[in-house]
């Protein structure tokens, strides 16, 4: 078991997947609302077997973090606790800055999904210099008419009875979420309160201090954004930013978790194609 204790005195449960190899660079994963870290596990066990070596964290409330943070009352699961969004955040950075102090000297790639790329998007905001490349997936324009704060598997809901249509193609994730102890379908504005809610709105900064390479893979069928919004995200960071190497990829038919969808391999593929090209192996 592998903690970090944060300035709240609340333990951090993270997982470490050494490379396989000499390490080419480290990843940081960072997951969704109401999910936890053992959800990519596998994503893990791939890139490990490229050269990188991956770490991934229960982010406050969240997992193994939320369940001893709540005592074990499941029903709490996804509720942050002390400091709210703004100590979440904090704790996502202090994450990162664990891992580089442990791989000094290896390129820190971010890779965060949902709430997790939202967080990332904060985070390059004010602290783009610390990282060194980042994948931001099921992500969207952080704005009101580009991200989905309603009912997220409205669109979906005919198609089973799980309330987790949204996430996946595969009906096989629907139901594995909904089964996991670990996880939690309470919709983000009732976890997190209204005024948190709020604070995850925002846009891509001007200048940012570092010009970082850049991944966006979503849906095309993401109720959280899909491509026109991860499109005015692209142009955000290119036009505001001034990123120079942003690439986005949009999978027709794929809902919202893309690592989890039915073509999870084409997807894996071009997340490592697009590492690989930007990360040269040091053998």
């Amino acid at each position: 078991m592998t903690t970090f204790t944060d300035d709240d005195g609340i333990r951090i449960h993270y997982d470490v997947y050494p490379a396989r190899g000499t390490a080419r660079a480290v990843v940081q994963i960072a997951h969704g609302v109401g999910e936890h870290a053992a959800r990519y596990r596998a994503l893990a066990e791939h890139l490990t077997g490229e050269g990188y070596a991956v770490y991934a964290d229960d982010h406050r409330g969240h997992g193994r973090t939320g369940m001893e943070q709540w005592g074990g009352d499941a029903s709490k699961i996804g509720r942050l606790g002390p400091g709210g969004l703004r100590a979440a955040v904090r704790d996502v950075r202090a994450f990162s800055r664990l891992i580089r102090a442990e791989n000094a000297g290896l390129p820190l790639v971010y890779l965060g999904h949902s709430w997790g790329s939202l967080i990332g998007q904060i985070l390059l905001n004010r602290h783009s210099d610390e990282y060194d490349a980042a994948v931001l997936s099921g992500t969207a324009y952080r704005m009101v008419g580009s991200m989905n704060s309603g009912d997220l598997n409205k669109k979906h809901a005919h198609l089973g009875t799980t309330g987790a249509e949204w996430l996946s193609r595969d009906p096989r994730v629907a139901q594995e979420f909904v089964d996991d102890p670990l996880t939690t379908l309470t919709p983000l504005q009732e976890l997190f309160g209204l005024a948190d809610a709020a604070r995850l709105l925002g846009r891509p900064a001007r200048h940012l201090a570092r010009d970082l390479p850049l991944l966006i893979q979503v849906g095309g069928d993401d109720p959280l954004g899909g491509e026109a919004s991860a499109r005015k995200l692209e142009r955000a960071y290119r036009e505001r930013s001034g990123l120079t190497d942003v690439t986005t990829i949009v999978y027709p038919g794929a809902r919202h978790e893309i690592y989890n969808e039915t073509n999870r391999a084409e997807v894996i593929a071009d997340l490592t194609s697009w590492l690989d090209t930007r990360l040269p192996s040091r053998v």
